[in-house]
């Protein structure tokens, strides 16, 4: 069974930066995707400075991981919560894979920080405004809704 995770934030950051081969991502919120007692998939945000903030997102295996309602939760912090109007992705640029899961998920290719990793790795920059996020209603947000109204009959 998979379900979001709002309350393990140094488990998810620390899986977020193994994933994403940094060595921790300090000041920071997480949410995170646990299927049978294992995170599977985590998003790390940092630097949120009002209109903006920055979204690490890994996964541990294939982007079918990923639930509606997960996703949705990804997008809700940012947009609804923070009251943002848009996110920021950083994408390694020897991770073609993760460039391409953002690509999926909407993010829009913005430019290069040259050396932003800590291995001085190179990082795409992408950007999602809210009026281009997809995953903030419809059945992403109903999944999301049956989530958090099983995780309130479980507490």
């Amino acid at each position: 069974m998979r379900r979001v995770l709002f309350d393990r934030k140094d488990e998810v950051m620390r899986f977020v930066a193994r994933q994403t081969g940094e060595s921790r991502y300090d000041d920071c919120s997480t949410i995170g995707l646990e299927k049978d007692g294992e995170i599977v998939a985590g998003v790390v945000y940092q630097g949120h400075n009002g209109p903006n903030v920055l979204m690490h997102f890994a996964l541990g295996g294939s982007r079918h991981l990923i639930t509606p309602a997960f996703v949705s939760a990804v997008f809700m912090y940012p947009f609804q919560v923070l009251q943002c109007h848009r996110v920021t992705g950083l994408v390694r640029a020897d991770n073609v894979s993760a460039q391409l899961l953002d690509e999926h998920l909407g993010f829009v290719r913005e430019g290069v920080m040259r050396e932003g990793a800590g291995d001085r790795e190179d990082f795409i920059m992408y950007g999602m405004l809210e009026r281009e996020c997809r995953f903030l209603r419809g059945r992403y947000f109903e999944a999301l809704q049956r989530e958090l109204n099983r995780i309130e009959v479980a507490a």
